[in-house]
């Protein structure tokens, strides 16, 4: 059987929060190092990022699976809903709450470390271009996770999803939030990092939109991908 409830939780708290604090710490670091120079900035920000949700997916994914993300854990629970696999309804629920309560942690502990305070981020994204921006990530990256785990490739899975998203900083228009928990997070860091308060509901819509899409795609190449849903993101420890 899976790990207790409550040590997944843990688990999955203390992924996002770190994750969170990666992301808004090498953001505020980067400003301070580079001024004024955005390019710089964000390849600073994005390569921190690749690395630290690398060591994070290998450092708890044995014990949760390392979602670190409501719509993962959706994914998880609405492929294996039919076959007995992946999380229970209640327990994405309860993941949910233990990420976004880790995300808003994480950007609280960045923002100690670098001494900026706490303040609600004033940075505006939503344009129709950032949202679409939002939906190419997330539903890439929820179709990645799940082919590399119909496939058996869990090896890789932590570069994997780590390159993606260091590639979605570039290449999409949002630099790739995906993430509802760490949208939220990134609420409560009014720095590179930040999100306004108004760009957060059309940020975690575009989000739901991209799991829809991102799952379609993964049946449409994997019809049984659900039998492998207890293993999203990597195998958890048995």
């Amino acid at each position: 059987m899976n790990a207790p409830l409550a040590r997944r939780l843990l688990a999955e708290f203390l992924g996002t929060g770190l994750l969170v604090t990666v992301v808004v710490g090498s953001g505020i670091a980067a400003e301070q190092l580079s001024p004024d120079q955005v390019g710089l900035q964000l390849l600073e920000n994005s390569t921190a990022t690749v690395f630290g949700l690398a060591v994070l997916i290998l450092w708890f994914g044995p014990v949760s699976g390392a979602h670190f993300n409501p719509v993962v854990s959706l994914a998880d629970w609405f492929l294996g809903r039919r076959t007995g696999t992946g999380l229970r309804l209640p327990d994405v629920g309860a993941y949910t709450i233990a990420q976004v309560a880790g995300g808003i942690c994480g950007a609280v502990l960045a923002n100690v470390m670098f001494e900026v305070g706490t303040h609600i981020s004033t940075h505006h994204r939503a344009s129709t271009g950032h949202l679409v921006g939002e939906v190419v990530a997330t539903a890439g990256l929820i179709a990645l996770i799940l082919a590399l785990v119909r496939t058996e490739r869990g090896a890789i899975t932590a570069p994997a999803v780590g390159a993606y998203i260091g590639a979605a900083y570039w290449f999409t228009s949002s630099t790739s939030f995906a993430n509802p928990a760490v949208t939220i997070g990134r609420v409560f860091s009014d720095t590179f990092a930040g999100i306004a308060p108004a760009s957060v509901l059309p940020f975690i819509a575009m989000q739901l939109i991209g799991l829809a899409v991102g799952i379609a795609v993964t049946v449409a190449l994997y019809p049984d991908a659900g039998a492998k849903a207890d293993d999203v993101v990597i195998p958890k420890i048995h």
